[in-house]
């Protein structure tokens, strides 16, 4: 019998996946089989009840469906060879080239996901090989929708950008709290309240911008016409180098991305 999932690797990221397929019941422990280093799971739901190995290729024998969830330096060594299964890699940087070379599959999913994916507020795009099926992607999201919203991409390309953007959960964003509560020290106020603070805005902001329709440029832009106090201090973003440092950033964490292949 192949109709189990295999999942190689239950680090941080992979744990944060189990644990939204267990809690949200899109997949059953007695449907799992975990290999990893140590041969323990990490804590997540119903534990217990998993199967668990040190042996990638043992899971692979009795897996129609593998899970890749390890830094893609590690890759090389799982000796993984699966040519009949369906491969669904959550590493970052391994291409659908990369995965195909190192499994032997032709029917290659590669998405980019975040431990966002324990609330289930992942944002997970992905790009496949031709041989995937219309199966493998109804399967495909629905691994991947128990994590969070998901889109098919056109360009394997981009998936390093979405490395860069989206997986780093809270990353990028984080260091830009980070400097609003920098500021509200600055200004004197008590450390404690600063970080309570703009954890609050962070949180009520991205509810906002995740369910209402404006995008983020038209909420700016809708702030800057009321032209309330806000319009100030976003007029002031605007000819600052905010944009331009903000992408030469994330083109910086993707060009890492790129050189993170697996050999």
């Amino acid at each position: 019998m192949r109709d189990r999932i295999g999942f190689v690797g239950s680090g941080m990221l992979g744990s944060t996946i189990l644990r939204a397929w267990l809690d949200s019941g899109t997949v059953t422990p007695d449907a799992l089989i975990v290999a990893n280093r140590s041969g323990i799971l990490p804590d997540v739901p119903q534990a217990r009840s998993i199967t668990v190995t040190t042996d990638p290729a043992s899971l692979a024998a009795r897996c129609g469906t593998i899970v890749l969830c390890v830094p893609p330096a590690a890759a090389p060594a799982l000796g993984l060879h699966a040519p009949d299964a369906l491969i669904l890699s959550v590493m970052a940087a391994a291409t659908l080239a990369d995965i195909t070379r190192l499994t032997g599959a032709t029917r290659v999913i590669r998405a980019m996901s975040s431990p966002a994916a324990a609330h289930g507020m992942a944002y997970s795009p992905f790009v496949t090989t031709p041989a995937a099926t219309r199966a493998d992607l109804a399967l495909a999201r629905r691994l991947l929708g128990a994590c969070g919203p998901c889109d098919q991409l056109a360009d394997e390309v981009l998936l390093d950008h979405f490395t860069a953007m989206t997986g780093p959960v809270p990353g990028f964003v984080a260091a830009f709290a980070e400097a609003m509560v920098a500021h509200a020290v600055r200004v004197g106020t008590p450390p404690e309240i600063a970080d309570r603070a703009i954890r609050q805005l962070f949180l009520s902001a991205g509810h906002m911008l995740a369910k209402d329709a404006p995008t983020a440029a038209e909420h700016v832009q809708g702030m800057i016409d009321y032209a309330g106090t806000t319009a100030a201090g976003l007029e002031s973003l605007r000819q600052s180098t905010l944009h331009h440092d903000v992408s030469e950033a994330l083109s910086a964490a993707a060009e890492q991305a790129r050189r993170m292949r697996p050999a």
